[in-house]
């Protein structure tokens, strides 16, 4: 296809006297006009726009020397990454560009997830879980902006953390939910957190209390605290459970103990049946309400423990004593798993199964009050 050759125009402006000539061609795509006073500048400068569309075509040549070797130079980076082209990465950056000039930083983003968790309806305890969790994040990127917050800064700052592998996978997790809700609304191109590195978690089961121990426990609380002792090791409510439970809970009558779903870990209302040995620990402390966890909870647990001489006291030690226990002696994993909050008996099975002998779960469920003076009695050991 032949080109339009480029030839200077005279060019006459009352307001610029001095130009008397006007070249006409196109650059990068555009329209330019170059003004000359003299034909022989004219005609020099038009004549080097038509050797360099003789000698490159006029797309070459209406396309700028640094804008074309700028696309070289992109187009080579790209190779490495298959189907990736200059119009991909210029769309990426535009949006990361777009996020962070409508991002936030990482402390108004844990305010604004903890905000719309606890709007949602979201359990107390879970909400008091972010509360817990999300400020060390913010503390930690403090004033940075969420767009710019990486994977690698994540990962560093997980493996930092004085926790185990549970908890930390515990913390990815929440941190997974709020840059979910930050990509949701703008705030990040992508979830660094999802690309995290799980911890490896080790098989381990579950730490209960001996038959011993739990009677030794009981035997040195105090009357304030062995409601709440005897309710976690004889009914299995959650810690947190417990320490919303009240009084007026305990139906002494059809001897069961409500958690309502407001107290309930999984918002879903249950029963969990008083047994005879548990009955015997609360009649004589019952009260028609107020709460079954005394003010200096943790203090006199604390006490209560060193006195009993348990020094390695294992994580949610009274739920996990309960469930071994009643799985051992009652043989009924479905009915364990409704008590417990489960929504089968399929973790009943992998958690609980053959932690405790028989004998061993005939003796923790007659663990019992034998005087006013709240001596334990146990059946005759094996």
């Amino acid at each position: 296809m032949r080109t339009r050759e480029i030839k200077p125009l005279k060019y006459r402006d009352s307001n610029r006297p001095h130009l008397k000539f006007v070249v006409n061609y196109r650059e990068a795509g555009e329209r330019k006009r170059k003004f000359f006073e003299t034909k022989n500048e004219a005609d020099t400068f038009a004549q080097n726009r038509n050797i360099e569309l003789e000698n490159k075509g006029r797309e070459g040549a209406e396309f700028p020397s640094w804008l074309r070797v700028m696309a070289q130079k992109a187009v080579e980076k790209l190779k490495p990454f298959k189907g990736a082209t200059i119009e991909t990465a210029v769309d990426h950056y535009v949006a990361y560009l777009e996020a962070s000039a409508k991002s936030c930083t990482a402390a108004a983003l844990v305010e604004q997830v903890i905000a719309k968790k606890k709007a949602d309806g979201k359990s107390k305890r879970y909400v008091q879980d972010l509360r817990s969790r999300l400020p060390r994040f913010a503390q930690a990127f403090d004033g940075q902006m969420v767009a710019t917050i990486t994977t690698t800064q994540i990962d560093d700052w997980l493996r930092a953390l004085p926790v185990g592998p549970t908890t930390r996978n515990n913390f990815r997790r929440t941190f997974v939910m709020m840059f979910a809700y930050a990509l949701k609304h703008g705030y990040t191109t992508s979830n660094p957190a999802a690309k995290t590195e799980k911890a490896t978690e080790k098989d381990s089961p579950p730490g209960i209390l001996t038959v011993q121990q739990t009677a030794r426990l009981l035997e040195a609380a105090s009357p304030e605290l062995l409601p709440y002792i005897a309710i976690g090791a004889f009914a299995g409510l959650r810690r947190a459970e417990l320490e919303r439970s009240d009084w007026s809970d305990i139906d002494f009558d059809d001897n069961l103990i409500e958690v309502t779903a407001q107290k309930s870990k999984t918002a879903r209302r249950r029963f969990v049946k008083i047994q005879p040995n548990l009955r015997e620990w609360l009649l004589p402390l019952r009260k028609h309400k107020g709460s079954v966890t005394p003010d200096n909870f943790p203090k006199q647990l604390d006490a209560t423990r060193e006195a009993a001489g348990i020094d390695d006291w294992p994580d949610n030690g009274l739920r996990h004593s309960f469930a071994s226990y009643h799985l051992a002696h009652f043989k009924d994993a479905a009915a364990l798993a409704l008590e417990m909050g489960h929504s089968n008996s399929g973790m009943i099975f992998n958690h609980y199964r053959q932690l405790v002998r028989p004998k061993d779960a005939e003796r923790y469920w007659n663990i019992r009050p034998t005087t006013s003076e709240k001596v334990v009695q146990l059946v005759a050991s094996a």
